[in-house]
């Protein structure tokens, strides 16, 4: 389930998506915010069965960054190093 909020997210959101995925006989949910959850949210996924996953904002991004999803290259950077080969003694300059 995808949520955009600007605020944080309480356990009473997480109960509705939990007794979805009860009603599926789902073994794993995965439960995505732009906002954050309240640290009551996160405890209270720690000790259920069905399994859920929560990312919230910060964590999407990066996300989204590492695996190249919704973003585009701002700049591209080259790294150098010294070709020693160059400088070797049969090749000297």
């Amino acid at each position: 389930m995808a949520v955009s909020a600007t605020g944080r997210l309480g356990r009473p959101e997480i109960q509705r998506f939990v007794g979805a995925l009860q009603g599926k006989r789902a073994k794993k949910g995965v439960f995505i915010t732009t906002g954050t959850f309240s640290a009551e949210t996160s405890a209270y996924v720690d000790h259920l069965d069905p399994k859920v996953v929560l990312i919230e904002g910060r964590r999407l991004a990066v996300l989204m960054i590492d695996f190249d999803v919704g973003v585009n290259a701002a700049a591209t950077y080259s790294v150098k190093r010294v070709d020693s080969d160059y400088f070797d003694d049969a090749g000297a300059v």
